[in-house]
Formats: C-alpha cells, structure tokens, sequence
C-alpha cells in the first residue's frame, strides 16, 4: 500500500489512473516559501515521514507562464485561492506570447531511506477563455494544442500530464527495484 499525503481529490483520481494500491492521507504539512517545487516537496517530505510509517508520496506543482516571468510558479495554489482563473486571464489581457507550462515534483520515500524526487513537465499555452468542466485548478484555462487540460478526461489527460509524467517516473522506479 502506498500512500498519498494529499487533501485535493482531483490530484487522488489522477494517481489513481497509475497506482492501483493507493490509499489518500489528508493530514496536510507545511508548504514553505521557497524558490523551488522541489524545497518544498522535499521539505513536506520530512514532515509526512515523522508522522507516517511506510511508503509515502506527495506532490506539488506550479504553473509557470512565460509572459508573466513564471508567475504564479511556486504560489500556484495560493494564487488560484486568490485570483483564480478569471485573474490569470486578466493579467494575460493584450499578451501575445501565451507559452506556460505546468511542472510537477513527486517526493517518495519510506521508512530508513532519504527522500527520491521524481519531475515531470507539460508545456502548453494560457488560453483566451477557460473552456471545459473536467479537472481543477487552472486545468480550464491552461491549452495543450487546441484542447485545455479541463475539456479532457482523466485517461487523455494521464497520457500527457505534468503530474502523471512525474508519478510514471516513480512507478517505473519502484517497478524497477
């Protein structure tokens, strides 16, 4: 059994697509401010391993937008809880250059081993309107060629996911070992 330390529902549905032994654990860590996904993966990552035994993953990701020099980056969650999609369109309002990507930092570890970060990456474009109802987050607003991530269900959004390359990468580490 693998755990999860996660509270989003969206990210849960998305490992489960590639884990099957997969059990949620809500009981959050702290989130530093950091410069990078993955000081705050590897930070949350000493946290959950004091208070779970066994294997334990978490995931953090950011949203990184050319125009706005990686805004909101590393502040992706908070800035969603603020601004919103609706604020990251304004912000783009009258920018030509809409290339953004999303990256993904998965820390594993489990008892008596130091924590293994595992990353992924999806690059795309911020779109002019959010479009579709599947998905969270800025998966609305955030266009994969003429698709945005929230028009996609969670199969087609798995093959080519920021999230779902980084857990990949961990699942053919465990498979490997």
């Amino acid at each position: 059994m693998l755990y999860f330390v996660t509270g989003n529902k969206g990210k849960f549905m998305e490992a489960q697509g590639i884990f099957k032994d997969l059990m949620q654990k809500n009981i959050g860590y702290t989130e530093i401010q950091a410069d990078t996904l993955e000081e705050v993966a590897a930070y949350g990552m000493k946290e959950v391993m004091e208070r779970l035994r066994g294997p334990v993953m978490l995931e953090d990701a950011g949203l990184f937008i050319e125009a706005l020099q990686g805004f909101p980056g590393v502040y992706s969650a908070y800035v969603q809880k603020t601004i919103g999609n609706s604020g990251i369109l304004r912000l783009m309002e009258g920018v030509q250059n809409r290339k953004a990507y999303f990256r993904s930092v998965v820390a594993y570890a489990e008892p008596g081993m130091e924590p293994r970060l595992f990353k992924g990456e999806v690059h795309g474009r911020i779109g002019f309107e959010a479009r579709g109802t599947k998905g969270f987050g800025y998966d609305q607003i955030f266009y994969v060629g003429e698709k945005s991530l929230g028009e996609m269900d969670l199969v087609e959004k798995n093959i080519i996911s920021h999230r779902a390359a980084s857990m990949k990468a961990l699942k053919e580490w465990l498979d490997g070992r």
